[in-house]
């Protein structure tokens, strides 16, 4: 992993703020959990809308709240006046998603002027433990704001 160069020192407050004004994230449920120098953790608690036909968390969600996550953790390095966008991801879906919460850890893995290259994990966790069920790498582009 290269070393997390912060250009922006309000980073916190715009992906926060971003996050925010984000309706998927709010119809989710999503929480915005931790903010730091390349690394997003948004968790997800347990709703049967969130659901698939067998009970489990729908894989539409997981891959929302690990790209969330990946790109918010690209946001926290650029500098001043950028957003992002994901231009490609790869997910991998390990195990079902059961519990009471989903939790995602995006990180980045090589942040560029333009693209920012980021992993994340999600994990459900419930009474049984916590089982990692996903697995992404996700390209982000930085774009100025406006």
């Amino acid at each position: 992993m290269t070393q997390m160069v912060v250009r922006n020192e309000a980073f916190e407050d715009v992906v926060r703020l971003s996050f925010a004004r984000q309706g998927l994230m709010g119809h989710l449920g999503a929480e915005l959990a931790d903010v730091s120098p390349g690394q997003v953790r948004i968790e997800v608690p347990f709703r049967s809308e969130l659901t698939q036909q067998h009970g489990l968390f729908h894989a539409g969600v997981t891959t929302s709240v690990v790209d969330s996550a990946c790109g918010y953790a690209a946001l926290t390095l650029m500098p001043p006046g950028s957003e992002v966008l994901s231009v490609e991801f790869k997910i991998n879906l390990l195990a079902p998603a059961r519990g009471e919460r989903l939790v995602a850890l995006g990180r980045v893995l090589r942040s560029g002027r333009t693209i920012t290259v980021c992993q994340g994990d999600v994990h459900s966790v419930g009474t049984e433990g916590r089982t990692h069920c996903a697995t992404m790498v996700a390209t982000m582009m930085r774009v100025q704001d406006g």
